[in-house]
């Protein structure tokens, strides 16, 4: 097994440009604010496509890029926008595996003292293809074999602010509920039910959360109703928060205990690549719910971060930082300033945009002296 180094609060630069829990911190505290675990795959995304291939033909993109995909979408956007995050995966022994490892913890500053090498398993991977502002993805991969040993992970989750949970039907993973009774606040979002049924009794771990953010067409077939709203409603009697994404048209919330409910519309830009954006949005939200936030300014500020993130291709690799939300909120249009004014009491003066993370087209490049 790997060690990891400690996280810095900015690594060359490309991570955060502020802490966003600064004055919340306190020695006593766990060092970890968000802990996550799942599937690490390589991400190799075509991007440049006019169209879907074509059956029986050879297409050739424009532009190809590859960084860590599945889980390390959401960890990525999480460290990127100041978090303390620590991951644990399974990594494979190969070079994808190895790639993998390294642009997540000396490129992003994620703590993978919880993650492992595993020995003769080859790591998982996507192929996306991004075009028309959707994406098609091929997959590959094997379930990676257990952990060993008293005292690891999943049976002792580490002590964190929050942990990110990706809830499915009928499967109840013993370390939410863990997590949830040593203090972590749970934020979970949920997948597609490939078994039709969407049974909202199946999702077994809602009990632990404080917030659930499924999409609007999985928040709808869980609670059988045709709007986006009435699904935040019906799902905000199972859990304290309700936040529906409905993409372009913003997202809608419900808070059970105050009552408060509200929408915030999205924000009109030219999507290139959907991929990863509800991580972003759920990383924005954690960081805004973290940092004691309205509602209202979580829902804002997870929205602009989705925002940021498809006008960039691929799905790690698009997760904005502060810098870019600096550099939207300095050009912001007028009629967007008032919603999203609490950005001034967050963005130092002075904060510069950090260069735009174009795709790197190989697994890593070799540098000779």
């Amino acid at each position: 097994m790997r060690t990891s180094s400690s996280r810095t609060a900015a690594v060359d630069g490309r991570t955060a440009a502020l802490d966003p829990l600064g004055p919340l911190r306190d020695p006593h505290e766990p060092g970890c604010d968000v802990f996550l675990t799942g599937t690490v795959f390589l991400d190799i995304i075509f991007t440049g496509l006019d169209s879907a291939p074509v059956r029986g033909t050879e297409s050739w993109a424009r532009g190809m890029g590859s960084s860590p995909g599945g889980v390390a979408n959401m960890a990525t956007a999480l460290a990127r926008l100041g978090l303390r995050t620590s991951l644990a995966a399974a990594f494979g022994d190969d070079h994808y595996g190895e790639y993998c490892w390294d642009a997540l913890e000396q490129g992003e500053g994620i703590d993978l003292s919880m993650s492992r090498t595993v020995p003769g398993w080859h790591s998982p991977v996507t192929v996306s293809m991004a075009y028309e502002g959707e994406r098609t993805m091929v997959s590959h991969g094997h379930e990676a074999p257990p952990p060993a040993g008293p005292g690891v992970f999943p049976q002792c989750p580490p002590r964190a602010r929050a942990a990110v949970a990706s809830l499915a039907p009928g499967r109840e993973d013993g370390w939410i509920g863990e997590a949830a009774r040593r203090g972590s606040r749970i934020f979970a979002d949920v997948g597609w039910d490939d078994s039709g049924r969407w049974d909202l009794a199946a999702l077994t771990d809602l009990e632990h959360c404080e917030a659930f953010l499924p999409n609007a067409g999985e928040a709808m077939r869980y609670t059988r109703t045709d709007c986006p709203r009435t699904a935040a409603r019906l799902l905000a009697e199972r859990v304290p928060v309700a936040v529906v994404t409905m993409g372009s048209e913003g997202s809608y919330a419900v808070d059970s205990g105050s009552g408060e409910t509200v929408h915030v519309p999205g924000i009109a830009v030219d999507a290139l690549d959907p991929t990863g954006a509800g991580d972003v949005y759920v990383a924005g939200y954690v960081t805004g719910s973290l940092a004691g936030w309205p509602l209202a300014d979580r829902l804002a500020f997870a929205g602009l971060t989705a925002a940021l993130s498809v006008q960039e291709f691929g799905g790690s690799l698009s997760a904005p930082g502060w810098p870019e939300v600096a550099h939207w909120w300095r050009t912001a249009p007028d009629a967007l300033r008032g919603r999203y004014a609490f950005l001034d009491e967050l963005i130092p003066r002075g904060t510069a945009p950090s260069p735009r993370r174009r795709a790197v087209p190989t697994i890593g490049f070799r540098h000779f002296a």
